[in-house]
């Protein structure tokens, strides 16, 4: 009997099969043309868009493009959204020119071991109190004010959190500690330098106008924030067993402006009455980094331009690939198609988004992401949070269907999941994930072209990034059909948000 019926069940089942993949070459994602792709990349990538960076035209102008083509693809605009934006303020703010800070009998001065960020100082003549990391939170009871008087002094803190001290951490954390410590009275925060790359890396980067949300943001004669690197044999060893030590602080020729950027959004409306109440985002950031000294990386007279090709040019052209296939056969959920803007200023545009969501969160059942530093295996699409949310099955029929693999989890050193737009969703309890170009390791065909002005459109492989689209579609789409609903593994360090989220 079980001889018997094994050949008729492997008949449908080979049958099955055969008329699946026939199907699935009937789908709109099978039908996107290598063209259209290219024509997508070269513009967002252009020189006349000049790297895109926030808040500067090259950056609206990408904005633009994309909501035009959500519109010629027939999505609609999100409720509470101004047609396909969603305004996003941000606040552009110019380090002081001159500062001065005297610890003990330590002096520092700005460009050499101190560099003040924020907030210009008229002599301010104190005491200098060490508050351990600065941090506070409620859920976890973690108080590094409690007991302590900081009222008119300079705190001076360790970098990041009690939990975190990786680069991420001590970047998204900057704006919390300044409200902590302007909360109990303090005139300025003062950061040590105890980080794993150079200091003139971190000068570099942040000694010019950088940018940051204006609601995050320190309010105008509010409290002077910046970092120090100790010197030798200073008193800060002293001043972290509890000793009170004099203090004097001067800074000048700060300055601030206002820089209105904006997140892209569209909706398609999902086919089934009992799913389309449900949600997937689908995102990718159109940012990168501009030209010039704002790049980052080394440039000359010939090109300055940062043309981000590979990040996140190649992400934005998934995106709408996968927006123009899915609304033509829409799938059994509805999907927010969501282009972010200032993800290479700290993930800022999904930081936005989660927290005033244009579709509620708890409508939200997945954050399918695309974002890379590049690829150097045109055989793979890499899936950063692999083996986390119950979707690798459907991650990797949309890959092979493509005649792509899957390469889990890429350079786990580089700590990539929570260093892209994803990580503002999961953070919120929505399973999320991130796929990327190819990328096995972080090797030298990376650093190559990551945040260089080597990576422009004329080095992009468009058969590989024809693949890519049409993977990164399929899996939309598959995840969206999908009867039940991803959930973090057990264990996993979002699972409780997710469970809180969601009421389970």
């Amino acid at each position: 009997m079980v001889v018997r019926l094994y050949f008729p069940l492997l008949f449908l089942l080979i049958s099955g099969t055969g008329l699946w993949a026939q199907n699935s070459r009937e789908l709109p994602e099978s039908q996107l043309r290598k063209a259209d792709m290219e024509a997508h990349l070269r513009f967002l990538a252009a020189d006349e868009l000049q790297g895109r960076r926030t808040g500067e035209p090259g950056n609206n102008i990408a904005a633009r493009y994309i909501a035009a083509q959500m519109e010629a693809y027939g999505l609609k605009p999100a409720p509470g959204a101004e047609g396909f934006y969603q305004t996003v303020a941000f606040e552009a703010t110019t380090p002081p020119s001159e500062a001065r800070l005297l610890i003990g009998k330590t002096e520092y001065e700005q460009d050499d071991g101190l560099l003040i960020m924020l907030g210009n100082a008229a002599g301010i003549k104190t005491e200098a109190v060490f508050a351990n990391y600065g941090w506070a939170d409620e859920k976890s009871g973690h108080d590094d004010y409690k007991g302590l008087d900081v009222k008119g002094k300079i705190v001076l803190v360790l970098p990041g959190t009690p939990e975190a001290q990786d680069p991420m951490a001590v970047f998204t954390s900057m704006g919390k500690k300044r409200k902590l410590a302007q909360s109990h009275g303090a005139v300025a925060l003062i950061e040590l330098y105890r980080l794993q790359f150079p200091w003139s890396f971190f000068r570099s980067f942040f000694n010019k106008e950088n940018l940051s949300m204006a609601d995050e943001g320190p309010e105008e004669a509010s409290i002077v924030y910046g970092w120090l690197k100790e010197q030798k044999n200073s008193d800060m060893d002293n001043l972290q067993k509890g000793k009170k030590l004099k203090a004097e602080l001067s800074s000048q020729g700060f300055a601030r402006r206002a820089v209105p950027s904006q997140n892209v959004a569209g909706v398609i409306r999902g086919s089934d009455p009992k799913l389309r109440d449900e949600y997937v985002v689908i995102t990718a950031h159109y940012d990168h980094v501009g030209t010039g000294k704002n790049g980052g990386g080394a440039y000359s007279a010939k090109d300055s331009i940062f043309n981000g090709s590979r990040d996140n040019a190649m992400g934005a052209t998934a995106l709408l690939a996968a927006a123009r296939a899915l609304s033509e056969q829409p799938p059994r959920r509805s999907v927010l198609v969501l282009a972010v803007t200032g993800e290479e200023l700290g993930l800022l545009g999904s930081q936005y988004y989660a927290e005033h969501p244009l579709i509620p969160l708890e409508k939200t059942i997945f954050n399918l992401n695309t974002d890379g530093a590049g690829y150097n295996d045109v055989s793979y699409l890499s899936a950063i949070g692999f083996g986390r949310t119950g979707t690798d099955h459907l991650i990797e029929a949309g890959a092979h269907l493509f005649g792509l693999d899957v390469f889990p989890n890429p350079a786990p050193e580089q700590g990539l999941f929570d260093r892209s737009d994803n990580v503002s969703f999961a953070a919120k309890g929505i399973p999320a994930i991130s796929i990327s170009p190819g990328m096995t390791s972080f090797d030298e065909e990376i650093a190559r072209y990551y945040h260089q002005v080597t990576d422009n459109p004329d080095t992009i492989d468009y058969d590989y990034l024809h693949k890519y689209c049409q993977a990164f579609a399929r899996i939309a789409r598959l995840i969206a059909d999908e009867e039940e609903r991803p959930r973090w593994a057990e264990g996993d360090k979002y699972e409780e948000a997710g469970k809180a989220l969601y009421r389970e």
